[in-house]
């Protein structure tokens, strides 16, 4: 049988990734104590690019346009 996740250790945390190359995102919070939350960490620009790229190199019906006023 395939395990269909494995582990990578960041900075001394666990942090659980899929067969698909999915980073859980529950893993990171739980590795800050609860400090960082998920819509903080949306609002970054760094990670709406983040999320962009791989949006532009995983999904052949990305909406640039949509993209584009998100980004922006």
């Amino acid at each position: 049988m395939n395990k269909k996740y494995t582990n990578i250790t960041v900075l001394e945390n666990t942090i659980t990734v899929t067969q698909d190359n999915y980073i859980s995102l529950t893993d990171m919070l739980k590795a800050k104590d609860g400090d960082f939350f998920i819509s903080d960490w949306l609002r970054n620009r760094n990670t709406v690019e983040y999320l962009g790229i791989l949006e532009r190199v995983h999904n052949p019906d990305f909406n640039y346009g949509e993209f584009a006023t998100i980004r922006f």
